[in-house]
């Protein structure tokens, strides 16, 4: 399936799963809704013990374009994101968007993001376009792991994109209609991979445009060994599914 070319994104969603991010939360809201009037914000909230959720509601109280989902533990990135994307789909948004909530995700690029989906079914926000490595504060043992973790997942499933694992992605909401998200199983890097790889597989058009991912100033990273070892075998499963039509 093919629908770039269409004009318009209409109503668009970010999707922004959160834990511990309370200090994050009054610099980030504020900085997404000035970028575009027809943008809302949907944070989901895993009982943060830091407050998180409170403050999310307190703020969503003034603000009609914020909403809020509150979960009952930490239940993981890659099933608030299906949550989410269920949700906006219900609503009728015509584009949403993956962003994290730890401010290394400008809200700037939001404009660039709603005009690449006008050629584009599926948008992703790249750290390693056309040769440039646009990564700010990683030591370099992060950087050269996520380096080559997109390397290793583009050799192994195909995946014609530069930045696999990123986590700043926008989708028309024909993409995610036309996936059965309750197959999608993965978690962190290796969620965006197999959203990315399913939407490719419908003959959805990809596009990724140029971001600069700024590492986070407060809070702590939710990235752990386990999500990584999840990623180094996902995709081989991935490949095998694709070469036998089951994605």
């Amino acid at each position: 399936m093919n629908t770039a070319g269409r004009a318009g994104t209409g109503r668009a969603l970010v999707i922004t799963p959160t834990y511990n991010e309370k200090e994050n939360l009054p610099r980030l809201v504020p900085a997404i809704l000035a970028q575009d009037a027809r943008i809302d914000i949907l944070l989901i909230d895993d009982a943060s013990p830091d407050g998180t959720g409170k403050l999310a509601d307190e703020m969503a109280g003034n603000e009609p374009r914020l909403h809020v989902l509150h979960r009952a533990g930490k239940l993981g990135l890659g099933t608030a994101y299906l949550e989410g994307f269920r949700w906006g789909i219900e609503r009728g948004y015509d584009s949403l968007f993956e962003m994290d909530a730890d401010l290394s995700h400008d809200p700037a690029h939001l404009p660039q993001f709603l005009q690449a989906l006008e050629d584009y079914d599926v948008v992703k926000g790249s750290r390693y376009l056309q040769g440039r490595v646009t990564v700010v504060n990683w030591p370099i043992t992060r950087l050269l792991l996520s380096y080559f973790a997109n390397v290793y997942a583009r050799v192994v499933t195909g995946l014609p994109v530069a930045d696999a694992t990123g986590g700043f992605n926008a989708f028309r909401r024909e993409v995610l209609e036309s996936i059965d998200l309750s197959r999608v199983e993965s978690e962190g890097y290796a969620f965006q991979i197999e959203i990315t790889m399913r939407a490719w597989k419908h003959g959805f058009r990809i596009g990724e445009i140029p971001i600069v991912f700024v590492d986070r100033a407060v809070g702590e990273s939710k990235m752990s060994k386990r999500i990584i070892r999840e990623a180094i075998w996902r995709v081989w499963k991935l490949r095998f599914q694709s070469m036998f039509g089951r994605l």
